[in-house]
């Protein structure tokens, strides 16, 4: 079964065999670490090329000229590392992992080294970290925080122009009505492809509500 989502995932994002290999590594590594930090829900290794992979390799497809990111809260690298493996061979494409987790850390620095994944790893909070990573195209965070947060977190890059793409459950409108109570911003809401029920939240402009 694994193996019939894998092909089918790497059709449909048509990615090189290279690619495909450092994505194998990145699985395998998922695989080895959850033993010992439990990185993703245990349920979901069964479905990590559908569930993980594919999740986050849509996000490329909505930035497809994008070649500067953020990943908050990485964790085991969701969707940012996978993200960085996809784009390791556009010039100029880096991925900022931000985590606060020093063995989550230690995971996504060793895997990004297996992988040649371009990557960047901040052991750090996120309001500590996020005012360094100025003038990046795109900022993404995946089931880490309700959307307010995100955005209270995210607003010094999504008021110069940053991008934010931010994946969310079935919840996702009940979010955004939420975040209209403190903020003002310009959003699409994207289906997933991985998730009928799911949601991409794009923002592309940001301003407190009493600003």
């Amino acid at each position: 079964m694994t193996s019939d989502q894998r092909e089918r995932v790497l059709a449909a994002h048509d990615v090189s065999r290279e690619t495909a290999s450092a994505l194998d590594i990145y699985v395998e590594q998922l695989g080895r670490w959850q033993n010992v930090k439990n990185l993703v829900g245990p349920a979901t290794l069964s479905e990590v090329w559908h569930r993980h992979v594919a999740d986050a390799l849509q996000l490329l497809s909505l930035a497809p000229t994008a070649n500067s990111w953020v990943d908050l809260g990485s964790g085991a690298g969701i969707p940012g590392l996978i993200l960085a493996i996809a784009g390791r061979e556009r010039p100029d494409f880096h991925v900022a992992l931000v985590e606060s987790n020093a063995r989550k850390c230690a995971f996504l620095t060793e895997t990004a080294r297996l992988t040649r994944a371009p990557v960047t790893v901040h052991n750090g909070r996120i309001e500590a970290v996020i005012g360094k990573l100025a003038g990046a195209d795109i900022v993404c965070a995946r089931a880490l925080a309700p959307l307010t947060q995100l955005l209270s977190w995210t607003e010094p890059l999504l008021k110069r122009g940053t991008v934010g793409l931010f994946p969310k459950g079935r919840d996702a409108a009940v979010e955004l009505t939420d975040a209209d109570r403190e903020w003002t911003f310009a959003r699409d809401l994207i289906p997933s492809r991985t998730d009928s029920q799911a949601r991409i939240v794009r923002v592309t402009s940001l301003s407190r509500v009493d600003s």
